[in-house]
């Protein structure tokens, strides 16, 4: 045998393996969830079962208002408010309308922000969810108009008002009848802490524009979830305005706490104790349980 087949007879070529569509078919899509912050792949269930946080680097995965809604109340006891009121397209901006309907297809909502009373381990509250998947979260007339109707609930019963943030600001397509909220909300805030009652705000990301400038603001708490992107301007704008180059962390829930515009950063795993805790003190004849050393 001559020496070189030694070297040639062995070796085989290698082929790629390509699957077909039906293999590829059995992965079912989205089982699978990428942090966007420490690039770590891992099962979308077990992502959902703690509560949508990146179980290696805390990463705060944003949530839509049913699964908000979901890991925060009561088991059964919500019960919603003005789920019907949809928008109008009051200064015929050209497809308004149909971009708010094929929002409410993809979502099952008529809105950005569902309200409703519920109970909060055992507390009554009335709470207000604003919803990312639709619009953005951004605030127009009728947005405004479900959260001042929800206020005027909590008055109405004596109960605490709760609300999560989460929207890019003021809605153009209305113009200034969606700057006009930003009074109405404000307004309807106050009447209700004067007559001495618990507002409770807690920022998401992202919370900017016209609604971190009103309502979400003004609560007696203002809470924010860890790296919530929450500000008014956008970065670019304020560095170009002051000619400064702004810190790396900006407009974070952590810088915001750390230049007292936030009362605590809160993990949400943690908020719904924390906000049950804050519901039985300021109840009346509501007190702490203090634990003995």
């Amino acid at each position: 045998m001559p020496i070189k087949d030694l070297f040639t007879k062995s070796k085989k070529k290698k082929y790629a393996t390509i699957p077909t569509e039906a293999a590829k078919q059995d992965v079912p899509e989205g089982i699978m969830t990428k942090c966007p912050s420490c690039k770590k792949i891992m099962y979308s269930k077990e992502l959902m079962k703690n509560l949508k946080v990146c179980a290696h680097c805390g990463y705060h995965h944003p949530m839509n208002s049913k699964e908000r809604l979901n890991s925060f109340v009561d088991e059964g006891s919500f019960v919603e408010l003005d789920r019907y009121m949809i928008s109008e397209n009051p200064l015929g901006f050209p497809d308004y309308i149909e971009k708010l309907e094929k929002d409410r297809q993809k979502t099952n909502l008529n809105e950005a922000v569902v309200t409703g009373v519920c109970k909060v381990e055992g507390n009554d509250a009335v709470v207000a969810v604003m919803d990312s998947t639709f619009r953005m979260g951004s605030m127009g007339s009728v947005v405004g108009e479900k959260i001042t109707r929800a206020i005027e609930k909590a008055g109405e019963l004596s109960i605490p008002f709760i609300i999560f943030t989460a929207s890019g600001g003021a809605r153009m397509q209305e113009g200034v009848l969606s700057l006009m909220q930003m009074a109405k909300t404000s307004v309807a805030l106050k009447k209700f802490s004067d007559e001495g009652n618990l507002i409770i705000s807690i920022m998401t990301h992202p919370t900017t524009g016209g609604v971190s400038a009103s309502f979400a603001s003004l609560g007696d708490y203002n809470f924010a979830e860890p790296g919530a992107l929450i500000g008014f301007a956008g970065r670019r704008i304020i560095e170009q305005t002051i000619r400064e180059e702004l810190p790396e962390d900006f407009q974070t829930a952590e810088f915001l706490l750390k230049h007292g515009q936030l009362d605590a950063v809160i993990s949400r795993g943690d908020l719904r104790e924390k906000i049950s805790t804050l519901l039985d003190i300021h109840t009346p004849g509501g007190e702490i349980e203090w634990l003995e050393n």
